[in-house]
């Protein structure tokens, strides 16, 4: 499964976020990690430089023989939106693979 992390100006982008996102995706995953190619992560400052900042992360599954999966969540750090974002997506794929798999039965 490829993970693939882009930041706005506002976020640092480094070696240890990317790791951070890697880990995070593979825990968030692991029962769909045979299914998963690629999770595009998207993480921007809605507030840019200003105080109280809040970080969006937009995540972007895709899944081997369906559509792209998008998800979005919004919060104040970097990893409780990332955590949002993959809790949201990781509740779609079960949906949509739970579907597949009693179709096929």
């Amino acid at each position: 499964m490829q993970v693939q992390v882009h930041t706005d100006n506002h976020i640092l982008s480094d070696l240890r976020l990317q790791e951070y996102a890697e880990g995070a995706v593979a825990g968030a995953f692991e029962r769909f990690a045979d299914r998963v190619t690629r999770v595009e992560i998207h993480l921007a400052d809605e507030n840019g430089s200003k105080e109280g900042g809040s970080v969006r992360c937009s995540l972007e599954v895709r899944l081997a023989g369906h559509e792209p999966v998008g998800v979005t969540h919004q919060e104040t750090h970097v990893k409780e939106a990332l955590a949002g974002a993959l809790n949201k997506a990781s509740k779609v794929l079960g949906g949509i693979l739970g579907r597949e798999h009693e179709y096929h039965r």
